[in-house]
């Protein structure tokens, strides 16, 4: 192997997963904070349910995509896929996201390929790359939306990572799990990796299962790589290409694991460097290790400014059943006869 010595993550964030992924049930100190937590989101997903909250609602069908966990679950990709099958079929799909780990700007900002990172997150600037469609970030997904539709002919919006965010209307939405991990202990935060309770999922439309084996009635998700594209000249190679090369991995996502468990899948044998999600990189955090250097595609979206020769990234694609894309385009149909059927008749769609 390399002989440099791995990243180290340490800090708060890994003790508490520890304690929630690493034990049967939760740590009883976190307890009293877990039922504050519970109390403050049930009383706030009761003031919109009652309507002493508004949400906003937009002309055209919102499709949320979200989770219950604290960290990622693979929903880009899942985003990437809806958005591409969404302009296949004739729609003009357009993106909005918080932009996490961005810079807090007041007023929503359009996202280009070229954009920094951190100005506006790593996940936006890795959208905009992919989906060739617009992406608008700001904390207010609503106002996020409402800055998207007059600069661009969208028909339908994809909310990144909305699902508790009630100020926002949605006609459709989607919830993705972790396969592997599941919900770890089943606890709310700060005492397990839940938003919000596991009820919850009864109420979204469709459940995404990313990895490991669907329950009932969740739909299975895959990913699926079979090539790296370097960062200095954006060569393209297939990823059987790295096996017997002992590259150094590199992910700094949610669930590190999931992207070193991908490459061994392919036969790679890598020396895992894992960062924390949303990790702001540096030269420092990279040096020359004598070995092809394997990262996921958000990783690289940070790294570009001072890639290497040996620097490579991973795109990873979503597989999802046939019956799963023809059910979002009944749902969202559906959805969206309801919409207009309201607009013509004054009736507000609630």
């Amino acid at each position: 192997m390399t002989g440099a010595p791995p990243p180290r993550r340490g800090g708060p964030e890994i003790w508490l997963e520890s304690q929630w992924y690493g034990r049967v049930d939760a740590n009883p100190v976190l307890i009293p904070l877990e039922r504050l937590f519970a109390a403050a989101a049930g009383l706030r997903r009761a003031l919109y349910r009652r309507g002493l909250k508004a949400s906003r609602r937009f002309p055209v069908p919102v499709i949320v995509v979200g989770n219950l966990t604290v960290g990622g679950v693979g929903k880009t990709p899942l985003v990437l896929w809806l958005a591409g099958r969404l302009a296949s079929a004739g729609w003009r799909p357009g993106i909005v996201s918080r932009g996490y780990h961005g810079r807090a700007t007041s007023a929503p900002r359009q996202v280009q390929a070229e954009s920094d990172p951190a100005e506006v997150g790593d996940e936006p600037v890795l959208l905009a790359q992919r989906s060739g469609v617009p992406v608008v970030v700001h904390r207010d997904r609503g106002a996020a939306v409402a800055a998207l539709l007059p600069r661009h002919s969208c028909d339908v919006v994809i909310a990144d990572d909305g699902l508790q965010h009630y100020s926002l209307s949605r006609d459709l939405e989607i919830a993705v799990v972790d396969g592997t991990r599941r919900f770890g202990n089943g606890h709310l935060l700060p005492a397990g990796p839940l938003r919000e309770p596991l009820e919850r999922l009864k109420t979204v439309d469709l459940v995404v299962c990313n990895g490991g084996i669907a329950q009932a009635g969740e739909w299975p998700m895959k990913l699926a790589a079979d090539k790296a594209v370097n960062l200095v000249n954006g060569e393209r190679r297939p990823l059987a290409d790295f096996v017997g090369q002992n590259p150094v991995a590199l992910a700094g996502l949610g669930n590190p694991d999931r992207f070193f468990r991908l490459l061994a899948e392919t036969g790679i044998d890598c020396e895992p460097w894992p960062f924390p999600d949303h990790h702001a990189y540096t030269r420092e955090d990279v040096p020359t290790v004598g070995h092809p250097v394997l990262m996921t595609e958000k990783d690289a979206v940070k790294c570009r400014h001072f890639a290497r020769p040996e620097f490579w990234y991973v795109p990873v694609t979503a597989v999802l059943p046939a019956t799963f894309e023809r059910r979002v385009f009944e749902l969202l149909e559906a959805r969206s006869d309801g919409q207009e059927t309201a607009r013509n008749s004054g009736v507000p769609n609630l």
